[in-house]
């Protein structure tokens, strides 16, 4: 059965009313949740971003459901801070919390004065990083000196058993890359094409576990609704990999979408008022391969989309089979 998720979006909801959605989310019918470790939003209409790291652990106490992070261990957030912060997590609720590590972006890591290094180095860093950081879960006392610096660094309090660390990753080379040292994959919705490709490298390389994938959505009673929330709040999403990478403030973002136009908007949110046509959509991706579909719906206001997929799109969701 596929693992239907909610997106918690620290960069659109604030942190306590954000916990008050996922608990919703998880009485309406949603399996796991997971989020993103952000230092600023994709704009300033967004307006948030809470830490992501605090709030899981009041997350996960406040519900039953296993919970990810996608982070960046390695320039805002040394890898052996996080591994420490996974450690806890992990400790505390075992079997229910899972981390994903990319190379980040520099809207995220610029605040650290380093300069933001080409892909390259920030591919060869992570590497290194998710080295470091397994090694520390499984309790060694860790010193390198390389992309990543790291003296005689131990984690203490440490779970039973070693949390899953994914990898992120957007495109095909990445995904071939990552598979050497991943525990599973997670991407973003796009061409059915682009993701064959992504899934095709990863799995090609010897990559193991389960691929989850998040989709960015907009519901609401009329399309044009929909459309006008997404609109607003996920411009940001015709912004890709590599520019999105390499902008450093929200500003950035905005200016570079200012012209965008609603239509260009829904080419890259799923936007529809039908939660047949989200259905069908969604069930299209399990169809791909993925065993986990985490969906974001990119509105303030989350209530009205729990409790509608909750009754209209989760069960049937659930039931399509890889």
């Amino acid at each position: 059965m596929t693992v239907v998720g909610f997106h918690a979006s620290h960069e659109q909801i604030p942190p306590r009313e954000l916990l008050a959605a996922v608990q919703e989310a998880e009485r309406v019918g949603f399996d796991a949740a997971m989020c993103s470790d952000h230092l600023a939003p994709w704009g300033l209409r967004q307006g948030e971003s809470g830490f992501a790291w605090a709030w899981l652990g009041a997350a996960l106490q406040a519900t039953s459901l296993p919970f990810g992070v996608v982070t960046a261990p390695v320039q805002r957030l040394h890898p052996a801070v996080a591994a420490q912060a996974i450690a806890t997590l992990a400790q505390m609720h075992p079997g229910r919390f899972w981390a994903a590590l990319g190379s980040g972006e520099a809207m995220n890591e610029h605040v650290t004065g380093d300069a933001w290094p080409p892909k390259d180095v920030r591919d060869a860093r992570l590497h290194e990083a998710a080295d470091v950081i397994r090694r520390l879960l499984d309790g060694e006392e860790v010193t390198v000196d390389g992309h990543v610096r790291v003296h005689r660094a131990r984690v203490w309090s440490r779970p039973a058993e070693a949390p899953p660390l994914f990898a992120a990753a957007v495109g095909p080379e990445t995904a071939g890359e990552v598979a050497a040292w991943a525990d599973g994959l997670i991407t973003v919705a796009q061409e059915p094409d682009a993701l064959r490709r992504v899934i095709a490298a990863y799995r090609d390389a010897g990559g193991r576990g389960p691929i989850a994938v998040q989709v960015h959505l907009s519901w609401a009673e009329d399309r044009d609704t929909a459309l006008a929330i997404a609109h607003d709040q996920w411009r940001n999403g015709l912004v890709t990999a590599p520019e999105s990478w390499d902008l450093e403030q929200p500003e950035d973002f905005d200016a570079r979408t200012a012209d965008a136009s609603p239509e260009e908007v829904a080419t890259v949110v799923q936007v529809s008022a039908d939660p047949s046509e989200h259905l069908d959509r969604l069930a299209a991706l399990v169809g791909l391969g993925f065993d986990r579909i985490y969906l974001h719906h990119v509105g303030t206001e989350q209530q009205g989309f729990l409790e509608t997929f909750g009754e209209h799109v989760l069960p049937g969701l659930k039931a399509v089979s890889r």
